[in-house]
């Protein structure tokens, strides 16, 4: 195990629908647009804390983990699938990851769709399903040859993060001693990107790439998951420049539920709300948005799950994609703003900040759906 999915992985089988909320009760009286601009189905639960193999990663989503997701009312969600880490050769592993979710969402069409335009996140929220989104956290499996990236747009991808944490050859991570700007490799992949009307993602890039990603890109680019390094001061998260760079390009922002919204790594739901408070303050409220980078499914055995987690953190520590501010004793979540419930609560604290309704909504879904709109077309 080197990167954070794999310990994330999928557990059970589906079952009948008749378990299932209807979309009716899974979205209640709200109608609010729900956009996650990065996490996933992903289960806690599914690897023991002795480290022990977690589940076939072939498997269908289970029950709950679907009934999970559309309890929280979320629409719509950009899920990281291909090559993030690790000794798997890239384009072979995320060729077979797209392949996999073909045949999950075969498996469960009355709970999801996929997601390869911006009407398509409308008709997910008015069939009360979830539209899965395919995204990419690396471009390491595009090689040496950008016209790979026509290829996975052939395939429906959608979102490209054009680095993790290392640098690569498109340019370098946020934790890439030198700071490294775009390559030239990166430039053209960029252009192949745009071409193919594919969002360009900076969450994990170093200062310097950001800057000029944006720079070079002819579309609005993104940072989906991210926090404002003005109130943090980590690598992970976004300078001033960056995130108004973004906005005034016509891009978005999405703040992350992550230990590294807070200098001391334990993150409050209060944390969350003040780095987005911040992003709407540089970038404009039209431009804001979230990416939890996690699911919405709650962990049911704490002690173990934190015993998992100090392996998960050491192993990617070894490995090298490890990032400044993880720590084995806290959280890659928010533990008051997780489980199903975490979106209702976070318009719930919007609110009690003062916010209004109108951009609220933006901030949950329609930014995100303008934005897509704009790179995907309608």
């Amino acid at each position: 195990m080197t990167d954070r999915r794999s310990f994330l992985q999928l557990a059970g089988a589906a079952v009948a629908v008749s378990a299932l909320p209807t979309a009716a009760q899974a979205r209640g009286k709200r109608d609010m647009l729900i956009v996650n601009a990065l996490g996933g189905f992903s289960d806690p639960n599914a690897r023991r804390g002795d480290g022990a193999v977690p589940v076939e990663p072939r498997s269908l989503l289970s029950d709950r983990v679907i009934a999970d997701a559309r309890a929280s009312g979320m629409d719509a969600i950009n899920i990281t699938l291909g090559h993030v880490s690790g000794p798997d050769e890239p384009f072979t592993l995320t060729v077979r990851e797209i392949g996999v979710w073909e045949r999950r969402i075969r498996a469960r069409p009355e709970a999801l769709i996929k997601v390869t335009s911006a009407a398509d996140i409308l008709r997910a929220r008015d069939t009360g399903r979830i539209g899965v989104i395919y995204g990419f956290q690396n471009t390491t499996m595009l090689g040496d040859d950008a016209s790979r990236v026509d290829t996975f747009a052939d395939l429906g991808v959608r979102v490209i993060q054009l680095t993790y944490n290392p640098a690569n050859k498109v340019g370098s991570g946020s934790m890439a001693p030198d700071n490294g700007g775009l390559t030239a490799f990166g430039r053209t992949v960029i252009e192949r990107l745009n071409a193919n009307r594919v969002m360009v993602d900076l969450s994990h890039s170093g200062e310097r790439t950001c800057l000029e990603a944006a720079r070079h890109s002819a579309q609005p680019i993104s940072i989906n998951h991210t926090g404002c390094r003005a109130l943090t001061d980590l690598p992970r998260n976004k300078t001033d420049a960056e995130l108004r760079l973004v906005a005034e390009r016509g891009g978005f922002v999405g703040i992350y539920f992550m230990p590294f919204l807070n200098p001391r790594s334990v993150a409050s739901a209060a944390d969350v709300v003040a780095h987005i408070e911040h992003a709407i303050n540089v970038c404009g409220e039209d431009h804001v948005g979230f990416g939890t980078d996690g699911g919405t499914t709650a962990v049911d055995d704490m002690a173990a799950y934190r015993a998992a987690i100090r392996q998960e953190i050491a192993e990617r520590r070894a490995a090298g994609i490890g990032a400044k501010g993880e720590n084995p004793d806290t959280l890659p979540f928010v533990e008051d703003l997780s489980g199903p419930g975490q979106f209702k609560k976070l318009i719930g604290l919007l609110e009690q900040r003062g916010h209004k309704a109108a951009r609220i909504e933006k901030v949950m879904g329609t930014n995100f759906h303008r934005y897509a709109g704009d790179v995907w077309g309608a």
